[in-house]
């Protein structure tokens, strides 16, 4: 019994036997070709090896080229006929004309492709949709001339997508890929400009745009892959663009109720859209930005109804109100994931544009206050905001920034329930939290003590979190069954829990800041607040994991209270530095008593910068009798530091700094003897030496003694060269004759040279005036000849020089 397949199927394999006959004909003449070349080879003599040229076209470009210029060029000829030629022809000519060569050009495809040519039937069907938007210019022109051209431009693109979308459907021209992606291009106009020539306004061109988009986006959903759908996404992303930023805009400046809700419900069909896109398994890989588009759009739609009906203030809150509703899309477990998770992430970006528009007044809060520097106990403000403003503007509309921080902290708190998430979360709860409580008082414009009050007490509820928080402990609910963890796995790698801990400590530094600045409008609330600051970091600094942080802070603050209290006493600056000093003899005590080397450093750096703020005090009024004590003073503290074995480097600031009191205080006695600045460095330093060559007597002289020489012979040498007496280059003469025999005694050549060189030149400087009226009184033709003996005596004697040359050097290189 003979099986006949379905008309349709019999017609597919009928084609795909063609296609195969036409490719195994393609490939014998091919290789027909290349045997005809290869026998006429063979029979020429002596073939020259010529390579084929190359050739700079392929085959099917160049038939692309021909028949897209052929194309081009029958369109133009249309288009002369139909402008020029037009109006010599009557109406039944201009119709039959026009329709039979319209139809007969559509037509042509169909055999081309029966004929394998596919390329060709392309470009005919191009020339044929070319045809029918000149058939429908020319029926403007004759029969409808009056009518309104956008509206015809509206109906003829309406018609001619039908008709496009019609012949690409037919069954003998469904291979054409050209006429469903011009009829989508098409497709875009209708309803456009329909909207635009019946002047329908903004929201019905608006709506226009974006039904349009919906249409592209479901044909993009339908069809399959292919220049029909990259159209229409196009299309879709393209109008859906322009149509959502209008209705943005409507939504944004709508002035009532009724423009609000009309806007609303544009963006709630855009969102509509994209959410239904979102859900199609043919949209997988777009699912989550169209979720998230979707939710944005919502948010924008539901806050814009909200937001003529509330006062400006609120208008941020009713958009954020919305973008928290988002999160219950996280319950629907109808919902596929993508769009769950891109519902989610829309929330956060409301959420974070919330917060964008709550720093000004967080950063009006933190750094309003410097002003006061310049303002020191001018008077206190009536209240915080005008504290906090005192050079800057205070932003208008914010009275809802606390609300803002406060509802984003506790969706924060209740929604990050993820146990890598978790920790992350409940920082960002702290750091909200802190942000509410900073802001508070200056935006209810609470008095201003009051609002000291309320700042301290943030400081403290954050020192207080940070030491009730360890680092060790996870910052989570735990069951009695749970051991405490500080990590966690996150797609195989495990990621170590940020704890809020020493965010917390950070935040209440930064609130210590502004309170800082704000007690300067009085000098009790400075006393006040420097104290209390003083005290509640030095008690944060008995947790082991604060101190490092609190316990600097607590000694700047003591430093910062030492000069306020000098200054309230009426005590010049030279002895509010007696009062400083003593933070950093506090610090030098405490960090010789801690055992952790992370707390240790940063103690004695900020009792460092302390002795910098005291010696600086002392120098403002340049009492030369106080700056040295201070400077004595801090040398004492350094040499104390120094004691400890693992701050011996210490002893070298120690040296310089008693040294610099000596020179202040000599200089305040007006002594300009420079070995009166000399002597006490020189001494310690030969004393320093003489230890160090004690204990490792492999040690150079040059090391040990050629500094705490070189600091009095040369500044001596160079002052007793200008001195008009004899008595400083003769004891300077004997100090150099002394240190050169004991540097002979010993075997050492730093004093030695030292000593020598000195000695020479103190000699030469002593002898300069006789030699120069010997000088005077020789003929001019005494020196060159004296100079002339003495180079032939010692080129005489030039090899027993050079004896005693390397007799000299071995003799000084057996020195130290």
């Amino acid at each position: 019994m003979t099986h006949f397949p379905p008309p349709a199927e019999e017609l597919r394999l009928l084609d795909l036997e063609l296609r195969q006959l036409d490719a195994r004909r393609a490939q014998l003449l091919h290789r027909r070709a290349w045997l005809v070349t290869a026998l006429h080879a063979a029979a020429r003599p002596n073939p020259a090896p010529l390579a084929p040229p190359r050739p700079e076209a392929s085959a099917p470009r160049v038939q692309n080229v021909l028949l897209v210029l052929g194309g081009v060029l029958l369109t133009i000829a249309a288009m002369a006929f139909t402008l020029v030629s037009w109006g010599q022809m009557g109406i039944a000519g201009r119709a039959l004309v026009l329709g039979g060569v319209t139809v007969a050009v559509l037509a042509v495809p169909v055999p081309l492709l029966k004929r394998g040519l596919r390329s060709t039937a392309e470009s005919v069907a191009g020339i044929g949709l070319a045809l029918t938007v000149l058939d429908a210019y020319a029926l403007h022109q004759v029969g409808l001339a009056d009518v309104d051209a956008t509206g015809y431009v509206a109906a003829a693109s309406a018609v001619l997508a039908a008709l496009w979308t019609a012949y690409g459907l037919l069954p003998r021209t469904s291979e054409l890929r050209l006429p469903l992606p011009a009829a989508l291009v098409a497709a875009q106009l209708p309803l456009v400009l329909w909207a635009v020539a019946a002047d329908a306004g903004p929201y019905w061109i608006t709506a226009a745009m974006l039904v349009t988009a919906g249409l592209d986006t479901g044909v993009a959903l339908r069809v399959p892959a292919g220049s029909a759908r990259i159209t229409a996404v196009i299309g879709a992303y393209g109008l859906g663009a322009w149509g959502v930023w209008a209705a943005g805009w409507l939504s944004w400046t709508a002035t009532g109720p009724s423009a609000a809700a009309r806007a609303a419900a544009l963006l709630l069909f855009a969102a509509g859209v994209a959410l239904t896109a979102a859900w199609q398994r043919t949209a997988e890989k777009h699912a989550g930005g169209l979720a998230v588009t979707a939710g944005l759009l919502t948010v924008a739609a539901l806050g814009g109804t909200a937001r003529p009906a509330l006062p400006a203030a609120w208008t941020v809150p009713a958009y954020l109100a919305c973008g928290i509703a988002l999160l219950a899309a996280v319950r629907l477990d109808r919902l596929p994931e993508p769009v769950r998770r891109g519902l989610v992430r829309a929330s956060a970006a409301v959420q974070g544009l919330a917060l964008l528009w709550t720093l000004p007044v967080v950063g009006v809060v933190l750094l309003g206050p410097v002003a006061w520097a310049e303002r020191v106990w001018s008077g206190a403000p009536v209240d915080v905001r005008e504290a906090v403003t005192v050079d800057v503007p205070w932003p208008p509309g914010t009275e809802t920034v606390p609300v803002v921080l406060a509802v984003v902290s506790v969706a924060l708190f209740l929604t990050a329930r993820d146990t890598v998430w978790r920790p992350r979360a409940l920082t960002g709860v702290l750091v909200l939290a802190w942000a509410t409580a900073l802001v508070l008082p200056a935006v209810l414009e609470v008095p201003y003590a009051v609002g000291l009050v309320a700042l301290g007490i943030t400081a403290a509820g954050t020192l207080a979190a940070a030491a009730w928080i360890r680092p060790s402990e996870r910052p989570e609910t735990k069951t009695a069954t749970e051991e405490p963890s500080a990590a966690a796995t996150e797609n195989g790698t495990t990621v170590a829990f940020p704890t809020p801990g020493p965010t917390a400590t950070v935040l209440a530094l930064l609130t210590s800041l502004p309170l800082s600045f704000l007690s300067l409008t009085t000098e009790p609330a400075t006393l006040a607040v420097l104290a209390t600051l003083t005290a509640l970091f030095a008690a944060a600094s008995w947790k082991p994991h604060l101190a490092p942080i609190t316990a600097p802070a607590s000694l700047t603050y003591a430093a910062a209270l030492a000069c306020a209290t000098g200054a309230a006493a009426g005590w010049q600056p030279q002895y509010t530095a007696l009062l400083v000093l003593a933070v950093p003899v506090a610090a030098a005590l405490l960090a010789a008593r801690l055992g952790d080397p992370r707390v240790k450093a940063p103690v004695e750096v900020a009792g460092g910068i302390a002795a910098l703020l005291a010696i600086g005090l002392a120098a403002v009024r340049a009492d030369l009798p106080m700056l040295a004590l201070v400077l004595a003073l801090c040398g004492v503290i350094t040499a104390g530091t120094a004691i400890r074995p693992d701050r011996r480097p210490v002893g070298h600031a120690s040296a310089a700094l008693f040294v610099l009191a000596a020179w202040v205080r000599l200089a305040a006695w007006d002594i300009a003897t420079p070995e009166a600045y000399t002597l006490p460095v020189t001494v310690p330093a030969l004393l320093v030496g003489a230890l160090r060559r004690r204990r490792d007597p492999q040690t150079s002289s040059w090391t040990a003694y050629a500094p705490g020489l070189a600091a009095t012979l040369v500044p001596s040498l160079l002052t007793a060269w200008g001195d008009p007496h004899w008595t400083r280059p003769l004891l300077l003469g004997l100090a150099a004759l002394a240190v050169t025999l004991l540097g002979a005694r010993h075997h050492l050549q730093a004093p030695l040279l030292l000593g020598g060189s000195v000695l020479a030149l103190d000699a030469l400087h002593e002898l300069a005036p006789y030699i120069a009226q010997v000088t005077d009184a020789l003929p001019r033709w005494v020196p060159p000849a004296l100079a002339g003996l003495l180079l032939l005596a010692v080129g005489a004697t030039y090899e027993q020089r050079l004896r005693d040359a390397r007799k000299m050097r071995n003799f000084l290189g057996n020195m130290h």
